[in-house]
């Protein structure tokens, strides 16, 4: 599943270290694509903020967001993984590795999932882990340069308590305001992405997974995703 996109063959590894791995043709296509993006985010926040006297309230250390279900590509996921790989000590993957089992379990024992079959005894109660994107510590995303699209766009203008009530299914706070426009300049850059998935005759669709359930696939991990029962 590492290498399903044309051009990438020379990025393909066999362990999860990679300081010296060669960037891929695919994977230099997203990047490139993000640094368009980010300056077309940029130009609409100065809009928003010159223009309608909106600024987004989102800051450093809130991550209420990276507990919602971050839906991302096989393209982003590949690109993700191979600055893991470069970037990323043994220490820091094996950090990852244990937190992205954590959110497995944690997915595969909720109501009408089989549960996981590596749970070990004392560990059957995962009400107390942080359900939140594995690649969250301490409220900061450690591959935060090659964050997906739907990350990069997600900003509020209202109360970060709001985002926080969105993760409570019983809340009754108001939904988050979400910046509309900053969604609509970024789909140009998000259909340039599943064009070239689609151009490698993928069908994009099914290349759309959880950012966790993806995260262990192109890692190789063997807890990638439980049998159904």
């Amino acid at each position: 599943m590492i290498n399903l996109i044309e051009n990438n063959k020379s990025a393909v590894v066999l362990d999860e270290s990679g300081a010296n791995l060669p960037m891929a043709l695919q994977e230099d296509f997203v990047i490139g694509v993000y640094a368009s993006l980010d300056e077309a985010i940029a130009c609409e926040l100065a809009r928003l903020c010159c223009e309608e006297s909106i600024v987004p309230s989102c800051k450093a250390g809130c991550c209420y967001c990276c507990r919602h279900h971050i839906l991302t590509s096989i393209a982003e996921a590949h690109t993700l993984a191979q600055y893991i790989r470069r970037e990323f000590s043994a220490e820091q993957i094996n950090d990852l590795r244990l937190r992205t089992q954590q959110w497995h379990e944690w997915d595969n024992a909720k109501p009408g999932r089989y549960p996981s079959s590596i749970l070990h005894d004392g560990q059957d109660d995962l009400s107390s882990c942080a359900h939140s994107c594995p690649l969250d510590v301490n409220g900061v995303c450690g591959a935060y340069p090659v964050r997906p699209v739907v990350c990069r766009t997600h900003l509020v203008c209202s109360s970060p308590l709001s985002c926080r009530a969105a993760n409570d299914p019983d809340s009754g706070a108001d939904a988050p305001e979400m910046l509309r426009s900053v969604v609509m300049a970024a789909s140009p850059f998000f259909m340039a992405i599943k064009v070239q998935i689609e151009s490698a005759g993928l069908d994009f669709s099914r290349s759309i997974m959880l950012l966790p359930q993806w995260l262990a696939l192109e890692m190789g991990w063997d807890f990638s995703i439980s049998d159904e029962h």
